[in-house]
């Protein structure tokens, strides 16, 4: 496709780094929890699909592995992955332009969550069922990026401020420890909500956002998970919504030093658990439409190169 850089999987899979401990994403829980949530919500055909393709010690349980791309985006033979998981915008522009803000701090175009997000589609579009043998794809590795991606893009401060590093230089207080802004989104919101009001209990909490999408967000279940234009996948449209709540919400009376407490925390819970359900839903969605075996894998690419963002070279 043009303009869009494949990124190839550099040495071999190794199931061992599924338990090195790592800096995480939405933190472990949030990764669970959009994962299991999607799991729920797949058909029956793109579960045989994943399942097939997940790693043995998985046991068939793709939330099991969804927080692997935080756990080796740090060694070595993948530190290139770590500019997949974000994407900086403009301070205080509050929004987000595939074609302005994704690229890596080097400037290479398309690395940044939203890339890595279409990169993964397609690898998984071309590579499962291909009859071509020159397709050299990791389809387990890709499966579980795009997993983890699709939850990451939809963390309001994975696509935020460049100069704050995604809200990771703002040291605020939760409470009374000591923290930074990014990690209170990451986990701490998640973390207290358990702590307040599911026992504990991830599982818990889990059910009752799965609860509401089918009552309170039933309504809107069309609407998170259709793309425009009929395309496997659309993380621009998710990015947008991030940016726009992470300047509505996440900034919002969270300068540095502040003590965030209830007031905080009460307000960005909902945020929190309904982008938890989002990135589920459209997860289970992208992943149905990846493994339907009805339209062909040729008319799928067709519709994949027609959606992703061709960007205009600057002759100046």
């Amino acid at each position: 496709m043009s303009g869009f850089k494949l990124w190839w999987i550099e040495g071999a899979f190794a199931i061992l780094l599924l338990l090195v401990p790592g800096n995480l994403g939405w933190g472990k829980e949030g990764h669970y929890a959009t994962c299991k949530i999607a799991e729920s919500f797949l058909t029956e055909e793109a579960l045989k699909a994943v399942k097939e393709l997940l790693p043995e010690t998985a046991e068939g349980d793709l939330a099991s592995v969804c927080s692997w791309p935080d756990e080796i985006k740090h060694r070595y033979n993948w530190r290139w992955t770590s500019e997949l998981h974000y994407v900086d915008t403009p301070d205080f522009r509050c929004n987000y332009d595939y074609c302005r803000d994704c690229h890596d701090s080097s400037g290479v175009k398309d690395n940044c969550v939203t890339g890595a997000i279409y990169n993964y589609t397609e690898q998984l579009i071309t590579g499962y069922n291909a009859s071509n043998s020159a397709v050299n794809y990791n389809l387990t590795e890709a499966l579980m990026f795009l997993s983890h991606y699709i939850g990451d893009v939809h963390q309001p401060l994975h696509v935020s401020f460049t100069s704050d590093e995604g809200g990771n230089t703002i040291t605020v207080r939760w409470y009374k420890r000591k923290t930074n802004l990014h990690h209170v989104w990451d986990s701490d919101i998640i973390e207290s909500a358990m702590k307040t009001f599911y026992d504990k209990d991830l599982d818990v909490m889990i059910s009752a956002i799965e609860k509401n999408i089918s009552d309170t967000w039933s309504n809107d279940i069309s609407s998170w998970t259709n793309c425009t234009s009929g395309e496997e996948v659309c993380p621009d449209p998710w990015a947008s919504e991030s940016i726009k709540f992470a300047c509505n919400y996440a900034y919002r009376n969270a300068t540095p030093g502040t003590t965030l407490g209830d007031d905080y925390f009460l307000s960005r819970l909902p945020v929190v658990e309904m982008r938890l359900a989002q990135g589920g839903v459209r997860l289970a969605a992208t992943l149905n439409r990846i493994f339907d075996s009805r339209p062909s894998i040729a008319h799928k690419l067709a519709s994949f190169g027609n959606i992703q963002p061709t960007c205009q070279i600057s002759s100046s």
